[in-house]
């Protein structure tokens, strides 16, 4: 990692070396049918080509902040070691001659690794972040480039970062963190430890062999269950123009949702996620007056064991059905949904593992059959890797909750011409803030009803749990009024928010 510099930009101190070329072996070579989850991933990228680096994984790791100073070559030894480890990083796809896409395992290669010099120590963060914005801001070349691109940072001769973009095909957000984990290992002590018992190559064979087929099809049974029953969409008739770009991005950074979803979970015995989801759900049916909400939440899949420390895409889409409680007298209100929910997100979550091929056919039959297409376009991420459960003394009450609401930030931080959605609905953030973001086609729901959607959400589950839960009658309205606010707050214009609408206090995790 010494090779010659050249300038970054003009005025700029930062400059980038000629990228460095570190060799890797590994255990194995093959070929391999995708995996569910690559199939799952490759078909989204598909359909949003060519803006599909928008599923590129991207990880900072600071290597200042303790140990032992970290040069370029241990660097590049930690990282010859991760892609040795950990197979999927050694995996490209893999064309047949009828198109079929498989993956094709390496067993050695060479991987360059491109360096930031800043010699401004309060620059390296600064740094780090744009080298991450160049690593994962470009589609990666499937067939012909390793899944994963490396840098770092260096400053007086240390490397105070190394950042790494991932293609979605070879990591979801949870393996990302584990080879974060690994590399953090591997840079300070050598070793990472045992490796994941199972790899991505062998999960492909399990799942084409005949066991593996009958868990999918028994997955896809409770779909087809559910898509026989559910409005056969979420938002099926535009409401207005679409904005240009088509599909917008807002973003709710709140204090108050980490302390009121956590209080919600430890008092009605769900989790987290499940309160959120239900929050959504209610909301996307109030919106256009379903009986039922169906959305499709991204499961893990890594209850197994030998799934928990795999690097590899396992996520999949579930479905969640979430019926509406019969609400004659208008009585009934959101906390009333969470025992439900629960036990209908087990339910989607346990059935979220299956062959696309076989459930691409699955809906295509269903729509033939209900004369309609039948898709939620409706999706949920809930991107947090823990949940802390409290205890009775920790919950907040009504007038900590009404103070961490006021530090809520609101914003639209971006835009894009093509998702294959109509409602996306991510999570992120730690106990401190929850970053809630919604890209939505504008078509059917413009700029003022996505942050409708956001503030509502904040303000039933704050409401809740401060002991006033609104009533589900209420919803609509709620929506109406958030709504309203929109417009005469933040004065949105043809080409996008007024300029004084607020900026966002907190920058959203790479996901």
């Amino acid at each position: 990692m010494n090779g010659a510099t050249t300038a970054a930009g003009p005025a700029s101190a930062t400059v980038r070396t000629a990228p460095s070329a570190v060799p890797f072996t590994g255990a194995r070579a093959g070929r391999a049918p995708l995996t569910w989850g690559q199939r799952a991933i490759w078909h989204a990228i598909g359909r949003t080509a060519p803006n599909d680096h928008y599923f590129n994984l991207g990880r900072i790791l600071p290597l200042a902040d303790r140990g032992a100073p970290v040069d370029g070559p241990r660097l590049a030894a930690a990282v010859a070691a991760l892609l040795g480890r950990h197979e999927a990083l050694r995996t490209r796809l893999a064309l047949g001659e009828d198109g079929e896409p498989g993956q094709l395992l390496f067993a050695e290669g060479e991987i360059a690794v491109e360096v930031y010099e800043e010699p401004d120590p309060a620059r390296t963060d600064l740094a780090a972040e744009e080298l991450l914005a160049g690593l994962t801001g470009r589609r990666f070349d499937y067939t012909g480039e390793w899944p994963v691109r490396f840098g770092a940072v260096r400053c007086g001769g240390r490397i105070t970062h190394a950042v790494f973009a991932l293609c979605h095909l070879a990591a979801d957000g949870h393996g990302a963190e584990v080879l974060v984990r690994d590399l953090r290992l591997l840079v300070r002590r050598g070793s990472a430890g045992r490796p994941a018992a199972g790899t991505p190559y062998d999960l492909a064979h399990a799942q084409a062999g005949p066991a593996g087929r009958r868990r999918g099809a028994a997955a896809l049974a409770r779909w087809e269950a559910d898509l026989r029953r559910m409005p056969p969409t979420m938002f099926a008739e535009p409401v207005a123009e679409p904005r240009a770009p088509r599909f917008w991005t807002g973003r709710l950074v709140s204090a108050a949702l980490p302390r009121a979803v956590d209080a919600l979970a430890a008092v009605h015995r769900v989790s987290g996620s499940t309160v959120l989801l239900a929050a959504a759900a209610a909301l996307v049916a109030a919106d256009r007056g379903h009986p039922s909400a169906a959305i499709m939440p991204i499961a893990g899949n890594r209850a197994a064991a030998d799934h928990r420390e795999l690097v590899s895409t396992l996520s999949q889409d579930a479905l969640v059905v979430l019926d509406l409680p019969e609400d004659l007298d208008g009585g009934a209100v959101f906390t009333d949904l969470l025992p439900a929910a629960w036990r209908a997100a087990l339910a989607g979550y346990r059935a979220a593992a299956y062959d696309p091929v076989e459930w691409d056919a699955l809906l295509a039959r269903i729509a033939r059959e209900r004369g309609t297409e039948v898709h939620p376009y409706c999706c949920f991420n809930d991107m947090r890797l823990v949940e802390r459960p409290l205890s009775a003394a920790q919950l907040p009450t009504a007038e900590e909750l009404d103070g961490l609401r006021r530090r809520t930030v609101l914003d639209f931080p971006a835009t894009q011409e093509l998702v294959a959605c109509r409602y996306c609905l991510h999570l992120t953030g730690d106990d401190s803030a929850l970053t809630v973001t919604l890209t939505a086609d504008t078509a059917h729901l413009p700029p003022a009803a996505i942050h409708a959607h956001l503030r509502a959400i904040e303000e039933v589950l704050v409401a809740s749990a401060a002991g006033d839960p609104p009533r589900l009658a209420a919803l609509p309205g709620l929506l109406d009024r958030f709504t309203d606010r929109e417009f005469t707050e933040h004065g949105f214009t043809e080409h996008g928010p007024a300029e004084h609408a607020p900026a966002a206090e907190h920058r959203d995790p790479a996901s």
